[in-house]
């Protein structure tokens, strides 16, 4: 049983990784239309309305200290991830992003090893370096000119922290045993209010004709349901079952299920850079996840 349960774990988190492989060239669609905070409210409270009618029933708490723990994560993994996300695409490239990124599995796993206690050997570490060089070869795909976009870029890199600490703080609310959906739920209520200031400030637009354009009312469908309600639980119940780095490391095939994508949908070529790379990134997550001890 408990391994049918990590496997479930483990599917659950590269399911996850299918769906968010592809969210950067959503989003990049909507921010043609709506601001960052717009988008990102938007797709929320989507994914809000979708979970209360998955799960209705309301949530207690077993001890009053664990509201700090989905504050945390509400404030990490769904105001600021987004934000931060969302703004820096508007200064740099959806690739720039994604490599970017991809430091998360690594970031994650310090401070798994530091608030969490979560062992890891030096194959973890050698995980990343593979994994890192085939990202790198995906991307640039024998292109030397690396266009560097400061403000991004850095938004990018500190939105990867972010979404570490996120992971943390999910865990910690696994230990606890609570539904994975109403954990899920409360905290995207959290992160939603946490918003609403910044919503204000920044001036939401109700938009009735931008938002049922077919092309923006499908992305935020896409977004709203799929990325964030039900990725969302799927990612936190990986993170419950088999591990917090162990679920991070899936991260890495974010750029694969890109290119497969590309050559499916839009019929690009998969180039032997491109294969190279794959080969490269299967690799260090063969590694890292030997690497990892739960």
């Amino acid at each position: 049983m408990e391994r049918k349960k990590q496997m479930l774990g483990h599917m659950a988190a590269l399911f996850t990784i299918l769906v968010w492989g592809t969210t950067f060239v959503s989003t990049k669609v909507l921010l043609r239309d709506f601001t960052p905070v717009e988008v990102l409210f938007t797709r929320f409270a989507l994914g809000f309305i979708t979970l209360c009618i998955m799960n209705f029933k309301p949530m207690k708490l077993k001890d009053k200290k664990h509201e700090w723990y989905f504050l945390g994560a509400g404030a990490t993994g769904i105001l600021l991830y987004f934000l931060l996300e969302n703004i820096a695409l508007t200064y740099t490239t959806a690739s720039n992003v994604g490599i970017l990124l991809t430091s998360v599995p690594f970031i994650t796993g310090i401070l798994s090893k530091v608030f969490l206690k979560e062992q890891l050997n030096k194959m973890f570490y050698y995980g990343f370096v593979f994994a890192i060089i085939g990202i790198l070869l995906i991307n640039f795909n024998g292109n030397v000119v690396l266009k560097l976009n400061p403000i991004g870029d850095i938004l990018a890199l500190i939105a990867g922290v972010v979404w570490a600490f996120y992971c943390i703080f999910i865990r910690k609310i696994g230990d606890c045993g609570y539904n994975t959906v109403q954990t899920t739920r409360r905290v995207f209520s959290r992160g939603i209010i946490m918003m609403l200031p910044v919503l204000i400030y920044d001036g939401y637009r109700f938009q009735t004709e931008l938002l049922l354009k077919p092309v923006n009312f499908w992305n935020f469908l896409y977004l709203g349901i799929g990325a964030c309600a039900i990725c969302f639980v799927t990612w936190n119940f990986s993170m419950k079952v088999i591990g917090t780095v162990k679920t991070s490391i899936y991260l890495y095939l974010s750029p694969v299920v890109t290119i497969i994508a590309s050559a499916i949908v839009l019929h690009e070529k998969m180039t032997v850079i491109a294969c190279i790379g794959t080969a490269f990134i299967l690799s260090g997550l063969i590694l890292s996840e030997r690497g990892n001890k739960k």
